[in-house]
């Protein structure tokens, strides 16, 4: 039997910082959203209540820790960055020695994707955001660009979930894709929009990742 540990090394950071403050005696704050996997394997890293969840700044004033004064928070690595620095503040407000991770747990490519929908939402009609309906960081870019001012801000799977009705005369769509899409879809989606428009693509850079991973253990050492 190969047994292969595929977790995201941003989650496993995330689990990491869970069960050393859970060792320093701290009780942990989760942000996150109910029933996301994510969220559930968090948690399930400890003992049962000892790992409250929250999902909004409404949530921390109905928390009921052991200890004010010995807390810590995590996050799920696929918020939207304004939402988690809501419930952050709210926290921080009613227990100002809650401990807070030493880097934002929030995957970079999220906070990429974000920022970028950002800076092209105010030259956009609409938004189509390729995603997964499971895929929580895919939701939040719908959000992000519902906030930022798309009138028009959708999750499609592929090409072929494209409501072309929405969008008639839409001169401008932007196209973003959950941090787990595979690239020959979102080409999937230019593509049925060449097959039918005139197409101009502009790429909107906003930050360059150069962050790697090494595949797990057991890929890398000999048969």
């Amino acid at each position: 039997m190969v047994y292969v540990d595929a977790t995201c090394p941003l989650v496993s950071k995330v689990h990491i910082e869970a069960e050393r403050h859970h060792q320093n005696g701290l009780q942990m704050v989760m942000i996150g959203h109910a029933g996301h996997p994510e969220t559930v394997g968090t948690m399930g890293q400890l003992p049962e209540g000892e790992v409250l969840l929250v999902e909004t700044p409404a949530d921390v004033a109905g928390l009921s820790p052991r200890d004010p004064e010995k807390l810590a928070y995590v996050t799920q690595t696929t918020l939207s960055l304004d939402d988690t620095a809501e419930v952050v503040a709210a926290l921080r407000a009613r227990f100002p020695a809650i401990v807070g991770p030493h880097k934002e747990d929030i995957c970079y490519a999220t906070t990429n994707r974000q920022g970028a929908v950002k800076a092209m939402s105010p030259y956009i009609d609409a938004l189509l955001v390729i995603g997964a309906p499971n895929s929580s960081n895919s939701k939040r870019l719908v959000e992000v660009g519902s906030r930022a001012g798309c009138a028009y801000a959708q999750l499609i799977q592929r090409a072929a979930d494209i409501d072309w009705r929405a969008l008639e005369g839409v001169d401008a769509i932007g196209i973003t894709a959950g941090a787990s899409a595979p690239e020959e879809l979102v080409e999937e989606v230019i593509d049925a929009f060449r097959a039918r428009f005139d197409v101009t693509l502009q790429e909107v850079e906003t930050a360059q990742e150069r962050v790697e991973f090494k595949v797990p253990r057991v890929f890398r050492e000999p048969a």
